[in-house]
């Protein structure tokens, strides 16, 4: 089966997908998307992803996949071993409650941050073929919504080795990323969140880790 992923190195959503990959150890054809010169708008880019992001996977039928959702779907049911998004009822609840706060209360905050305040963004406040302009108003709130995401992931790791329980899951890829994305503006976790500091070290021991 030939499986073509369309990535970018330096972006933080196709890492997740990589990280995915890794763990299910699935080979893939890799094709770099320049997204810094805007490769991601070129016209032979659009004809396989029309909303202009990363990541894309076109499964072996020709199918595009056109966000991490779709992709870690297919890939947990086409690899199922090892399973990422749970195993019984409870887990696989658990594992979408988690992923979901990883990706809303997170990612989602950091990418506030970073496309309302970053010069070279300018225009581009929402991932897209379309131009929006910046609300400098959202980085504020974005970091302030990072910030206390933080402190949830702590509490919620005094309590559990993983997100979502006993295993690694695709909500503890979710918020790995996160973590390290907010790096990008300058935010970490504080020399208190002991929980967090400690599931860093697991996850970053991962080989998935430098996918």
């Amino acid at each position: 089966m030939t499986i073509i992923f369309y990535d970018c190195a330096t972006a933080p959503s196709p890492r997740r997908a990589r990280m995915i990959l890794a763990e299910k150890r699935v080979e893939v054809r890799r094709v770099e998307i320049d997204l810094r010169n805007g490769e991601q708008f070129s016209e032979q880019f659009r004809a396989v992803n029309p909303a202009c992001t990363v990541p894309v996977l076109v499964t072996p039928e020709g199918e595009a996949l056109c966000d991490n959702a779709s992709i870690a779907r297919w890939l947990e049911e086409v690899y199922p071993d090892p399973p990422l998004m749970g195993t019984g009822p409870l887990e696989k609840a658990r594992v979408a409650e988690w992923l979901w706060r990883a990706e809303f209360e997170g990612l989602m905050a950091i990418m506030e941050v970073l496309r309302n305040s970053s010069r070279a963004m300018a225009g581009r406040a929402l991932p897209g073929p379309h131009a929006v302009e910046q609300i400098p108003e959202l980085a504020e709130r974005g970091r302030a919504r990072a910030h206390r995401f933080l402190d949830v992931l702590d509490t919620r790791l005094g309590d559990t080795p993983w997100l979502a329980g006993d295993a690694f899951s695709v909500a503890d890829i979710a918020a790995f990323v996160f973590v390290e994305f907010a790096a990008w503006v300058k935010i970490a976790p504080s020399g208190n969140h002991d929980a967090l500091a400690g599931w860093l070290e697991a996850v970053r021991a991962r080989p998935s880790a430098s996918a």
